[in-house]
């Protein structure tokens, strides 16, 4: 059975979880046929609530099986980003298998783990400049992961300059790659919400369409 899986990221940059979620399903042997729309280019506006992009989504017509769906904890914690999601999908695909993706704090704190590819990303893979990377769950504790990822890039990249300043505009893409490149056996696997993320996605695999 090919599993028909809903993606809904908070972001367009947060798609570069798409490797990530394709790689678990093949490695418990699931064919999946991924749908991940990207809301901004849609005709009128979405609003950014979880349940707003759920009716855009339903709207749009198909059928799943899973929905997956990537709400950072932010301030709120992650059982009240459970709950928000939960509420949302029942009430849109009311009974509908999903899978709650919620980074602590926020999706950048998962990118703050991977000395190397943080390095590649800021085009300058052979730095040796120290950069002070919080590991494993004090990752999780990081004030504001956004702000620290691009001060991080920035220093990785040992740019000065109008230079500098190109890469700095360019931080919605980098996110993107560092999230594409992430490497899931590396020091991400110690984030506590990393691991949340693909234990919930396996089991999801496992149970689902499998009776």
């Amino acid at each position: 059975m090919t599993l028909r899986v809903l993606f809904v990221s908070e972001g367009s940059s947060d798609q570069g979880l798409r490797p990530h979620i394709e790689r678990v399903a093949a490695e418990e042997g699931r064919e999946m046929l991924l749908t991940a729309p990207d809301f901004a280019l849609l005709a009128g506006r979405v609003g950014h609530a979880v349940i707003d992009k759920l009716r855009a989504a339903r709207q749009l017509g198909g059928s799943y099986d899973v929905i997956i769906v990537q709400r950072d904890a932010d301030a709120m914690g992650a059982p009240t980003r459970r709950e928000e999601i939960a509420a949302a999908v029942n009430e849109v695909w009311d009974g509908l298998r999903h899978v709650p993706v919620i980074p602590v704090r926020m999706l950048e704190a998962w990118l703050l783990v991977d000395e190397p590819v943080i390095r590649q990303v800021a085009g300058n893979p052979r730095g040796k400049n120290p950069l002070d990377l919080p590991k494993g769950t004090a990752v999780e504790r990081v004030p504001d992961p956004k702000q620290t990822l691009k001060d991080t890039l920035a220093a990785a990249s040992q740019l000065k300059g109008r230079r500098l300043e190109i890469l700095q505009k360019r931080f919605p893409q980098n996110r993107h790659r560092l999230l594409e490149l992430i490497d899931p056996s590396g020091p991400v696997r110690e984030v506590p919400s990393w691991r949340t993320f693909v234990g919930d996605l396996r089991e999801a695999f496992r149970s689902t369409g499998t009776a």
